[in-house]
């Protein structure tokens, strides 16, 4: 195990800067910086699904071997030159994900967040996946970045959505779609 956190603050940051898990200084606002700090912030938002009554022992299970990768992850942005998401995790998630959806009944309309705690959860997890991807790729065009991080994050942001639909459904608040004819026009 590394460094053993034993005082919380270092005053080390009060210039702007951070360190990376190399040792190097970056400034705290850097693309680096951004992307692993938005897969933490990811990370926070899958612990409020998690704390959310009725989430199935199954969602449960896989969320919480989510939080273990995007944990991983964050060390992968953090550590320049760093590879632990693999091939095999995205996999897993793909697997996972046809799981999930393949009982479910095919949409026919967008869906808006919602559908109970957990639901509402997990799409705002969601949304933060796909800013934390967003991130990812913005370092990438700057830096070196292995293509299994993007991966891994545009694919758990699918399973996330299919995730709030079984979360919405197990609740029996059901999902709450678009009413688009709303705003037909009358001429």
């Amino acid at each position: 195990m590394g460094n053993r956190l034993s005082k919380i603050y270092t005053r080390t940051g009060d210039d702007g800067s951070t360190g990376l898990g190399d040792g190097s200084r970056v400034a705290k606002d850097s693309l680096r910086v951004a992307a692993y700090g938005t897969v933490d912030e990811l990370n926070s938002t899958i612990g409020m699904v998690l704390a959310s009554d009725g989430v199935p022992d199954d969602v449960r299970e896989t969320l919480t071997q989510v939080q273990h990768d995007l944990f991983d992850l964050g060390g992968e942005l953090c550590i320049p030159g760093m590879a632990m998401v693999e091939d095999k995790d995205i996999d897993r998630l793909e697997q996972v994900l046809d799981g999930f959806n393949d009982p479910l009944p095919p949409l026919k309309d967008f869906i808006l967040p919602g559908g109970g705690m957990a639901a509402s959860c997990c799409h705002l997890a969601r949304t933060v996946c796909r800013r934390a991807e967003r991130e990812v790729i913005a370092l990438a065009r700057h830096e070196e970045v292995r293509p299994q991080a993007q991966r891994y994050l545009n694919r758990l942001s699918d399973l996330l959505f299919v995730i709030s639909r079984v979360l919405a459904r197990a609740s029996g608040h059901g999902e709450v779609l678009w009413q688009h004819e709303r705003r037909r026009k009358t001429s």
